[in-house]
């Protein structure tokens, strides 16, 4: 059997891994910041109807250029931003990441770069491996906010093509202030990525990059159905920003690349916004439930704007991550020293959580032995 060492692959992707979490048999998966809450039966009825009316010019390629998902979406940010997107401002992909991808092969590649402020969403390096763009670490304080000033001296001195700012952050949750995105932005001579995959679950009073848009052509908002509108198993991601940007990513896209079927389901759900974000409080007070209960277990966690968060300090957390699976609860080890990470999920799956913390506390001290 022939091994990967053995092909001909690129010199910079050899020794990588693929992304993926572990996925142990676990009772309570809360590693991977699904939402929990199952989609309503009125949607569940109406996706039959609209999949099967799709079904019926399955024969037929799809709309290439996706213009009424892109109309629905754009009225989806357009209500919740209080910010004016039009259809010739939004792009859709499957997922969020094929949208990031396009953006770095149009505005990436081979003799460019990109830069993102670590510890941030690992897809993003990963991403600009497989688009032949050279990638730059930026720099984070040690409780992990961005040093702005710092920030962006580095973006002048490195010059990088795509800048990506992931607000709220994963893996720490916290959101980015527009401040901060703003000087960022003035400082970069490429175009700018605000990754807000999980902005739908931000404290109240965090805004949205999207008020942003309005003179800055080279910023680009992404956003996804995966998180708060629970369609993880959809692949539907998208983007907003300046008209000429979806131009440019029009120039890399596949042909047909969202099905009809995507489409079709991803209006559907639009259409039913009210009741798909219903969840969100819920998530949220999960979220707030864990944030409270850590202080008398004595741990702490990262301020989090998403529907997960980042809690230590241990001083080995890997063995945590695997006394909690051993009570059935599994978490994600993002590889940062002495913090896991856990999805808020159900109200029962928070309780088994903070349960098999409980006791895991009490025979794991933390770094110092306290």
């Amino acid at each position: 059997m022939t091994s990967l060492e053995e092909l001909p692959l690129r010199p910079e992707l050899r020794g990588r891994s693929p992304y993926g979490a572990p996925q142990p048999p676990a009772t309570h998966r809360l590693n991977t910041n699904e939402n929990p809450h199952p989609l309503p039966a009125d949607l569940l009825a109406d996706l039959g109807a609209a999949l099967g009316r799709a079904a019926l010019e399955l024969n037929r390629y799809p709309d290439r250029d996706a213009v009424a998902l892109r109309a629905d979406l754009a009225a989806y940010l357009t209500r919740t931003s209080g910010e004016t997107v039009t259809p010739q401002q939004v792009w859709a992909a499957n997922g969020s990441n094929e949208v990031l991808q396009q953006v770095l092969q149009a505005f990436g590649g081979a003799g460019r770069t990109a830069l993102g402020f670590t510890p941030s969403y690992s897809m993003h390096p990963i991403l600009a491996a497989g688009t032949g763009t050279t990638w730059v670490d930026g720099h984070r304080r040690a409780d992990f906010t961005i040093d702005t000033a710092a920030a962006a001296q580095q973006i002048r001195e490195t010059a990088p093509d795509v800048v990506f700012v992931t607000s709220p952050n994963n893996p720490t949750g916290t959101a980015v202030a527009l401040e901060t995105i703003e000087q960022l932005y003035a400082a970069t001579t490429g175009v700018l990525v605000v990754d807000e995959a999980y902005t739908e679950f931000a404290r109240a009073g965090t805004p949205s990059a999207l008020t942003l848009l309005p003179g800055r052509p080279r910023l680009i908002v992404s956003r996804t159905m995966s998180k708060a509108f629970g369609m993880a198993g959809l692949r539907l991601g998208y983007l907003a920003a300046d008209p000429a940007v979806v131009d440019a990513l029009q120039l890399v896209r596949l042909p047909y690349h969202l099905s009809s079927l995507t489409q079709a389901a991803a209006r559907t759900a639009l259409a039913h916004t009210d009741a798909l974000l219903a969840t969100v409080d819920a998530v949220k007070a999960q979220r707030d439930r864990i944030v409270a209960a850590l202080p008398g277990m004595g741990l702490t966690s990262v301020p989090s704007d998403a529907n997960f968060v980042l809690f230590g300090r241990f001083a080995d957390a890997p063995a945590v991550w695997r006394a909690l699976l051993e009570r059935g609860v599994l978490v994600r080890d993002v590889g940062l020293p002495g913090w896991l990470r856990v999805t808020a999920g159900t109200a029962e799956e928070t309780e088994a959580f903070l349960t098999a913390l409980g006791e895991v506390a009490r025979i794991q001290p933390g770094p110092e032995g306290d």
